[in-house]
């Protein structure tokens, strides 16, 4: 392999580490934020009639889904993420020299690793960000999500955009 490509993957490896760790440490820093300054369910109005700071715990997926699977619930969160983790380092590798899927994967995996160790260390994921209009709720959410959002946005933007026809 020729040094400079040596050297722009050592560089985006990096890049992917650096966005992955930063995305990974703000969400878990908002998460022990909330925790030691709010009470479960308990909600701090920032935007009035539109959004609000509300400590809630998830126990399920994506908008609860398997939270009253107690006994199935760590096992299958364990392989998904760890699966998911695998394929996202795989297309990384393959693609390192896109910025798009560079930072979108960063965002993806440290988005992934805040929401996995959660599960792993609490049994369930802090939500906070809790938009809403009227009596009509977004489920809340928190940065891991928000960066697994963008990350995958920036990759699907990166196939529109990279089409070979």
């Amino acid at each position: 392999m020729p040094k400079n490509i040596k050297v722009q993957k050592l560089q985006s490896t990096l890049c992917f580490i650096l966005v992955a760790l930063s995305v990974f440490a703000l969400d878990q820093f908002t998460k022990q934020m909330v925790i030691a300054h709010l009470n479960l369910h308990q909600s701090i109005e920032v935007i009035p009639g539109f959004f609000s700071l509300t400590y809630v715990r998830n126990t399920g997926a994506a908008f609860g889904i398997l939270s009253g699977s107690e006994r199935w619930r760590i096992h299958f969160f364990l392989a998904v993420g760890l699966l998911a983790l695998i394929l996202l380092f795989r297309f990384f590798y393959s693609n390192h020299h896109k910025p798009l899927v560079l930072i979108g994967t960063g965002l993806i995996c440290g988005g992934a690793a805040g929401n996995l160790a959660d599960r792993i260390r609490l049994g369930y994921v802090v939500d906070f960000f809790d938009f809403f209009i009227k009596k009509y709720h977004w489920p809340a959410f928190n940065v891991a999500d928000s960066a697994i959002t963008v990350g995958v946005f920036l990759i699907m933007l990166h196939f529109l955009l990279d089409r070979t026809d």
